[in-house]
């Protein structure tokens, strides 16, 4: 009796090893075929990261030393005491010179809008658009989808100011509905309706403010601003994006 019991066993045993090898060379064939379609390592080609160099932004001359006004704003960050490089890859430019601006101000207080991209970014008087108070902003058209890596912006440095709810998005259309990516948000308390940042304020120098945009695509670049802490009004000397077309 115990002799048949073994010779079950083992005949169990035989048929269980066999089915395991069958399994495994199934396991092996499926691999084999999924490699061979996606070729050998060795054939793909790796992707050549594009050539990084140091982009040059020209800085106005300054209007004022220091920072002599007691400016008392929440969540300011220090002083800057230059406009910190970037790198971008090889024929950045900015895209925005001379490109179609649209207001949510229609008829400024001072100067024109298509100032916005005029390339002056000194401080003197007629070389800045003033819009009306509390919550405004600019659109800027590239008229076409670009590769962004910054954007840099002077509102007003003739003397030192904070400009709050600074908001800037890139968007595919117009209208801001595709695609919206946030890139700066210094709105920490959500007044503007756009979500709660938390980008500090900083105060305005002939340095201006340079956002990293990391290569984001869009072609609509939109800032908001909502007064700042010498009166309720909001400013534009200059705006650039530099960037790439979209190949």
């Amino acid at each position: 009796m115990k002799s048949s019991i073994t010779k079950l066993t083992a005949a169990a045993v035989v048929v269980v090893v066999i089915i395991i090898g069958i399994q495994h060379l199934k396991s092996d064939a499926s691999t084999a075929e999924i490699a061979g379609s996606l070729g050998p390592a060795s054939t793909q080609a790796p992707v050549a990261a594009p050539e990084l160099v140091p982009i040059e932004i020209k800085l106005p001359k300054p209007m004022f030393v220091g920072t002599e006004k007691d400016i008392r704003v929440p969540y300011l960050e220090p002083l800057a005491e230059s406009c910190p490089p970037f790198l971008a890859p090889v024929g950045t430019t900015n895209v925005a010179l001379g490109k179609p601006v649209f207001s949510s101000d229609d008829e400024p207080i001072i100067g024109e809008i298509e100032m916005i991209t005029d390339g002056d970014k000194e401080a003197a008087d007629g070389s800045y658009v003033e819009l009306g108070p509390f919550a405004q902003h600019v659109t800027i058209d590239l008229e076409a989808m670009h590769e962004i890596y910054a954007i840099v912006i002077w509102h007003f440095h003739k003397e030192p100011r904070v400009y709050f709810d600074v908001v800037v998005q890139v968007a595919d259309d117009p209208d801001f509905i595709t695609n919206v990516r946030t890139l700066f948000n210094n709105d920490i308390d959500n007044s503007a309706g756009l979500g709660a940042g938390k980008d500090k304020h900083y105060v305005e120098t002939n340095n201006s403010k340079l956002i990293c945009a990391r290569g984001v695509q869009a072609r609509y670049v939109r800032l908001y601003s909502s007064g700042n802490n010498f009166n309720d009004l909001n400013h534009y000397i200059e705006v650039e994006v530099y960037g790439k077309p979209v190949e």
